[in-house]
């Protein structure tokens, strides 16, 4: 798996898998295409994987930077009912891109 600090999961093929790290939580994310995940790593919103809709990344503000994960940022993505979700601070992100 790559380390970055940022990353555009939209150039990202589908099957790619992205490992966010944030001060709270370790989220795994099977890319599926556009802005569709399975998403997993919360105890209580996606204790096993889910899919949902990454929204991307927000800064202090709450200002969301759409298609991008990056550090020091919060993850922002919407759960199968819609309900938005912002995670705690962006620590590491990782990607690994299907063989």
């Amino acid at each position: 798996m790559n380390t970055a600090e940022f990353v555009d999961y939209r150039s990202l093929p589908p099957g790619s898998h992205i490992e966010v790290e944030t001060r709270n939580r370790q989220y795994h994310i099977e890319y599926l295409g556009g802005d569709e995940v399975r998403i997993s790593g919360h105890p209580e919103y996606c204790p096993t994987p889910v899919e949902g809709e990454l929204q991307g990344s927000s800064d202090r503000l709450g200002i969301i930077e759409p298609g991008l994960i990056g550090t020091g940022r919060h993850l922002n993505f919407l759960m199968p009912d819609r309900r938005p979700v912002t995670t705690s601070k962006v620590i590491k992100v990782r990607v690994e891109k299907p063989m």
